[in-house]
């Protein structure tokens, strides 16, 4: 970080333009990330005791969904204590600490569901060779992959924009250290600075969005060969809850990271980035496991389980 950083302290001003709302938010959110973390916590229990799930498709569900539940402990629970807090600073190491891990948690779900796709386009096309091609060598070397590609760039962004000298306001209007409000606060942020971040956001976002589209086109070129409409509509739903996630996932982060900034438009982000880091992880298991069949009957064995264990253990009790 340069040496001429002034600034050692941000306030995340956030959601205090709505002091009425506080309360109602704190409940609500609460009530979301609860959700979230049993909801993917019995999406990765039901992976790893289901033997019937031990294939490729659900291996990269699980690592999606323990992504995603990290994702959120970056953000949501520093968003709860400072909707209850009248002290609402972070100090700038704190700030490039969130950023970072959000960023680089974001990109891993990026381009796992890139490799997501890209096994669905296996399945379809080479059923046959489908245990071959998706060893879990494979898989485990993709989900490698993704993490790692988005410690890198996350690292970039982090380098970038911290190198800036922060001399002026520290108020960043959103509830966490978003890339647009951060820099907008610095004093010798420029042009360089501004198409550097963009090509790193791009390079994730678009570069990960361009892997599935071309997946999925040539899934759309195998589906109009195939004979049989139950066949087509089998190979088509498998496809479904992974098409629905992705089109959650970057409607709103393309409108947020790849559109022009100003600041009277952090607020919009602001309402965008509750979407999310919240309802889109609130989103994504209920997706799979309503339209799942095979995940809805190994969620119901784990539920009774759970159920039989808590039931004795209260019985012992009395």
């Amino acid at each position: 970080m340069s040496n001429h950083t002034s600034v050692s302290t941000f306030l995340l001003w956030g959601f205090s333009s709505f002091p009425d709302l506080q309360v109602l938010l704190f409940v609500v959110i609460l009530f979301s990330h609860i959700i979230i973390l049993v909801a993917n916590v019995f999406i990765m229990v039901a992976i790893k005791l289901s033997h019937n799930l031990h294939t490729p498709m659900y291996f990269f569900l699980c690592g999606l969904s323990f992504s995603e539940t990290c994702t959120t402990m970056v953000i949501i629970p520093r968003e709860l204590v400072d909707l209850l807090s009248d002290s609402k600073t972070i100090s700038l190491p704190e700030c490039a600490t969130q950023m970072f891990f959000f960023f680089s948690l974001g990109a891993n779900n990026c381009f796992t569901m890139a490799a997501m796709s890209y096994d669905r386009y296996t399945a379809i096309h080479s059923p046959l060779h489908y245990t071959t091609r998706m060893t879990p060598r494979i898989c485990c070397r993709l989900m490698v992959a993704s993490w790692m590609v988005g410690f890198l760039v996350s690292i970039c962004i982090i380098i970038t924009v911290f190198d800036l000298s922060f001399c002026g306001s520290n108020i960043i209007q959103h509830f966490f250290c978003d890339i647009a409000p951060v820099v907008s606060l610095a004093c010798d942020y420029n042009f360089y600075h501004e198409m550097t971040i963009f090509v790193f956001t791009s390079f994730v976002l678009v570069g990960s969005f361009i892997l599935i589209v071309i997946s999925y086109v040539f899934i759309g070129f195998v589906v109009m060969k195939m004979s049989s409409a139950k066949g087509r509509y089998k190979a088509l739903s498998t496809c479904s809850s992974h098409l629905t996630v992705v089109s959650i996932h970057y409607g709103f982060a393309g409108f947020v990271y790849l559109r022009p900034k100003d600041s009277s438009s952090f607020r919009e982000d602001m309402l965008m980035a509750v979407t999310y880091t919240v309802v889109t992880p609130l989103l994504n298991p209920i997706v799979y496991s309503l339209r799942n069949k095979e995940m809805r009957t190994s969620l119901r064995k784990v539920l009774d389980k759970a159920n039989s264990f808590i039931t004795q253990t209260v019985n012992k009790r009395i």
